[in-house]
């Protein structure tokens, strides 16, 4: 009897040890079958919530890494983004273009094979964008001098591997740091870039370098709202307005000229434009204002504008003639009164010449008609004509007038109210002309014109 009770505890000892080592086999499998995906994984880890972040911008990315598969990702945690904004001039992934953005996520995914730490090599690895990262090993394992710090993340689909910064592609990463980072990695600024991208290749190169003297550069960004502001849609061959935004040379807002009374003449590298700088606002050929200034690069300065600078291709006559020939005509009655004082080819020279230009209906209404034109000796026209041209040789755009008197050609003055946006001849004639504000600023290669509601008339 006692044998049988100790042959029934040695076997209940046995099935004891059977199931417990049973199971430990089970909790051993456990541990190395992952069954989270590598976007699972993410989610599960706080450091890389600022990835997760940005996954979700691209189902189809998360699709992808979701899905059964090899992949290899180089995640980079929260602080490497943190650091990484500065750098490009940013304050959130949200700023960054989504085509960009993407083009950045897929640089740190290699989808042909799951590598753990212990099998990379030195080398260039294939990444889903199209483009190569560097590994490398030199006390701990790098990918674009980026470090790994933590390796080995298995996932269900492959394996991760947390790093210290983020990875840029070499086909954008002389961008950064530069003046064009801030634009280039802001969703604001997509029309500015496809002008860069479209344009010839000299002037990405342009804005890349510091310059033709070597000095640095400063880059009036546009936004895309000023590419709409000026009336433009189509950035393809826009060299020269994107050379016309462009000065050889670093000038901070506080090195800009101020003025007084009339604009300074700036030299670009796709020709002169003007800024009136009294003060206030800082405005750039009377219709541009700068609206944020001193964002620095490691090869210049960018000041932002809210609309695009055109370089001016025509004259003051050839405006006038293009009105003069539209439709509805305008400035017809200015181009005949012009053409019989004689003051066409004085109105093409040099200048620079500001001119207040009636309208037909100011003409007509002071009783100059055609008829009138026809009749009258150049000497009669020529003092009226001159009352509308200032006498220094100037730009003086609307963003350079103050209260008061203006001398012109004919040697009397003009008294201009701002407050009112009228425009007060010698004569004293009632009521003064008033600045049509929609055709104020048109801007010619030799002055700039300002269209009026009444002729303007000496003593």
């Amino acid at each position: 009897m006692k044998n049988l009770k100790k042959l029934q505890k040695i076997m209940t000892l046995l099935l004891v040890m059977v199931v417990a080592f049973s199971c430990s086999d089970d909790d051993d499998d456990n541990v190395m079958m992952e069954t989270r995906n590598i976007v699972e994984i993410a989610q599960a880890t706080p450091q890389l919530s600022t990835l997760v972040s940005a996954l979700t911008k691209y189902p189809s990315l998360v699709n992808t890494l979701s899905a059964p598969g090899t992949f290899t990702v180089f995640a980079p945690d929260n602080d490497a983004f943190a650091a990484l904004l500065p750098i490009i001039g940013q304050t959130s992934i949200d700023d960054i273009p989504e085509s960009v953005l993407e083009n950045i996520l897929q640089y740190h995914v290699h989808s042909s094979a799951a590598i753990e730490s212990g099998s990379i090599t030195a080398g260039l690895l294939p990444m889903v964008n199209g483009e190569n990262a560097t590994l490398s090993l030199n006390n701990g394992v790098f990918i674009d001098n980026a470090q790994v710090t933590t390796a080995d993340v298995e996932a269900s689909n492959g394996v991760v591997h947390i790093i210290e910064n983020v990875i840029v592609p070499p086909s954008i990463l002389p961008i950064v740091g530069t003046i064009v980072a801030p634009a280039y990695f802001n969703k604001e600024f997509t029309t500015l870039i496809a002008a860069v991208t479209n344009a010839n290749t000299d002037i990405l190169s342009l804005l890349l370098s510091d310059g033709p003297s070597g000095n640095g550069l400063t880059l009036f960004a546009p936004t895309n709202a000023a590419f709409e502001a000026a009336g433009i849609t189509d950035v393809n061959g826009a060299d020269a307005v994107l050379a016309y935004h462009v000065i050889d040379g670093t000038v901070l807002a506080a090195d800009l000229p101020a003025t007084a009374g009339f604009a300074a003449e700036i030299t670009t590298l796709g020709g002169n434009f003007y800024l009136s700088n009294a003060g206030g606002s800082v405005n750039i050929n009377g219709k541009t204002q700068v609206v944020a200034t001193d964002i620095l690069g490691s090869n210049g300065v960018v000041h932002v504008i809210n609309r695009t600078l055109l370089p001016p291709t025509k004259d003051i006559v050839e405006i006038v003639s293009e009105f003069a020939s539209g439709n509805p005509a305008e400035f017809s009655l200015l181009a005949a009164a012009l053409t019989k004082a004689g003051l066409i080819d004085a109105l093409q020279g040099d200048g620079p010449f500001t001119v207040f230009a009636p309208t037909d209906q100011a003409f007509n209404n002071a009783g100059i008609d055609q008829a009138f034109i026809d009749a009258a000796d150049a000497a009669d026209l020529i003092p009226i004509l001159t009352h509308h041209v200032v006498e220094p040789s100037v730009y003086v755009f609307s963003t350079d007038l103050v209260d008061g008197n203006v001398p012109m050609l004919n040697g009397t003055n003009t008294t201009v109210s701002v407050t009112n946006l009228t425009v007060q001849d010698s004569a004293g004639s009632t009521p003064p002309a008033g600045l049509v504000t929609s055709l104020l600023d048109v801007l010619a290669t030799n002055g700039v014109i300002h269209v009026i509601d009444a002729v303007l008339f000496p003593n």
